[in-house]
């Protein structure tokens, strides 16, 4: 038994468990509150910053790995990942209600996303050369030697999410992002599965062991209350977050409020829009309303891309898809939500809209068992939204979507320009609905960082080209992604060398090109060598 096996419940610091404080945290079942068997520390201000330290330590090293050095240790944490026994699977249920066939397919994108990131490395992808070669001769002035690469921000405090024990949490997207990035990392366990936490954790450090890379590379740190403690940690230069709005604006605050501020990257809250234009709602309100059904109540309603907000164009079939979703919605089965308080906000956002005198309930008042919750249907008047009414723009987390009717095109354009900024945007439309959808795609593309066409966004595919991110609220800066290739951009940073000897210049921008990258030299894509400089 390794020392990272050996004394259970503590922080991991540096490839160690350190525990000092006697404030302890249990792990609970989402079922019925019950305890898993579970305790863990608290972590102390010390111990956060200890945490901090190591990273920040291991960064030097770590920084600087070759691109296949780094591409096997992303491999080996998959590798690990995969290992991992059913009891584990097992255990992040009893811990979030999750079903196993869920969990499963979460391990496996998050292994998957991991070796995604380990081919981007090999690929060299991560050092976005350009160079520009000197120009001696140039009048009225010469042009200097320049190389700008990317290099690794530095250490990244990650906060695990709730809905996502595995992809989104300890060794998820964040982390392997800032990992692939050359960034160590300190994972704050999320409550909600800590045990779950723990054992990924352990699988990491294994990682690490067999690799040999910098103990201090990955850190976790559990507790309720330590977040903003490493937030405002001078070592920490970038901080990743999937969570609530309230707390993601909470730490862009304590983050710009740092003598050094430094980067938030928050996926925070969305109530993705559906359009259903014209001809769709005409040719096939049913089928859309049994499809809609599925997808804002899939997993008890805990997507962050839950398209929460219909939005149908008035006429012929509306009143046939109010019915369909209704039937459909009342037929749905009760679930149990990740934890007590997901649950309870769950309940505070049903109590806000049925409070509201012109938010009616369409479906779902169902007596439920205790601790589950079932699907709920509203409608609400277009002028709520163009009232900008903050009850409509606020995401409700769980099984739950409002129905409004839209008059015309104007008017859809306007309750699109009254919304804040979405995670997803989608289109239902068949063929004569087309020229109507070309007209608003502006719009919609403004709101969001993905649109969809005659699709459903509760699925996020991990790929080069995907998108998970959008304006504010739904993420903190709409320039980068959660998921996906191009997530590492974020821990990362360009440096330019200018008329540095050749003896002095890094690997990715040598002359001789000896990594064999892509590289945009003089204003053209090349793999080949320099000739002279």
């Amino acid at each position: 038994m390794t020392e990272h096996d050996s004394n259970p419940g503590q922080q991991f610091i540096a490839g160690q468990r350190i525990g000092s404080s006697e404030k302890s945290l249990i792990s609970l079942r989402a079922e019925d509150g019950e305890a898993t068997g579970y305790r863990f520390m608290s972590a102390t201000p010390e111990e956060v910053n200890q945490a901090a330290l190591a990273a920040q330590q291991a960064f030097a090293d770590y920084s600087q790995t070759a691109p296949d050095v780094r591409a096997r240790f992303l491999e080996t944490i998959a590798d690990e990942l995969d290992a991992l026994g059913e009891s584990f699977l097992n255990l992040a249920s009893q811990e979030t209600a999750l079903p196993l066939a869920r969990l499963q397919g979460e391990r496996a994108r998050t292994s998957g996303q991991l070796r995604m990131f380990a081919g981007l490395v090999r690929r060299g992808d991560i050092f976005g050369v350009r160079i520009d070669t000197a120009m001696p001769e140039r009048q009225p002035l010469p042009r200097p030697d320049l190389r700008q690469y990317l290099t690794a921000l530095g250490p990244v405090a990650v906060f695990g999410a709730s809905n996502f024990p595995l992809a989104f949490s300890t060794a998820g997207g964040d982390t392997a992002a800032a990992l692939a990035a050359g960034c160590p990392v300190v994972v704050k366990a999320h409550p909600g599965h800590m045990a779950t936490a723990e054992q990924t954790a352990q699988a990491v450090v294994r990682a690490v062991e067999k690799c040999a890379m910098p103990p201090g590379v990955f850190n976790m740190i559990f507790g309720n209350e330590i977040g903003a403690e490493l937030v405002k940690h001078p070592a920490i230069q970038a901080v990743g977050f999937t969570g609530s709005l309230q707390g993601g604006r909470a730490l862009c605050q304590l983050a710009q409020q740092r003598p050094q501020p430094i980067p938030v990257f928050a996926e925070m809250s969305a109530i993705n829009p559906l359009l259903i234009l014209p001809q769709a709602l005409r040719q096939q309100p049913e089928a859309l309303a049994q499809a809609l059904t599925a997808s804002f109540t899939l997993g008890s309603g805990q997507f962050c891309t839950k398209p929460g907000l219909i939005l149908a164009l008035r006429g012929e079939g509306f009143s046939r898809f109010i019915a369909a979703l209704s039937e459909a919605v009342n037929q749905a089965a009760e679930q149990v939500m990740l934890n007590a308080p997901t649950l309870a906000h769950f309940q505070q956002g049903v109590s806000a809209l049925e409070a509201h005198g012109q938010i009616a309930l369409l479906a779902g008042n169902h007596q439920v068992s205790p601790g589950r919750v079932r699907a709920r249907l509203y409608q609400a008047p277009a002028t709520l939204l163009l009232e900008k009414a903050p009850l409509l723009q606020q995401e409700v987390f769980g099984p739950l979507a409002i129905v409004v009717e839209v008059a015309d095109e104007a008017e859809l354009r306007a309750v699109m320009n009254a919304l804040g900024g979405q995670l997803t945007v989608t289109v239902q439309a068949d063929g004569d609905d087309l020229p109507l959808a070309q007209r608003l795609l502006p719009v919609l593309a403004d709101k969001a960082g993905r649109v969809l066409f005659n699709g459903y966004p509760t699925g996020v595919e991990v790929c080069d080209a995907m998108v998970h991110g959008g304006p504010w609220p739904a993420t903190s800066d709409a320039r980068g992604t959660s998921v996906g290739t191009k997530a590492i951009e974020r821990f990362q940073r360009p440096v330019c060398l200018q008329n540095l000897p050749a003896a002095l210049l890094p690997p990715a921008v040598q002359d001789a090109n000896p990594l064999n990258l892509l590289r945009l030299v003089n204003g053209q894509w090349t793999r080949d060598a320099i000739s002279s400089r």
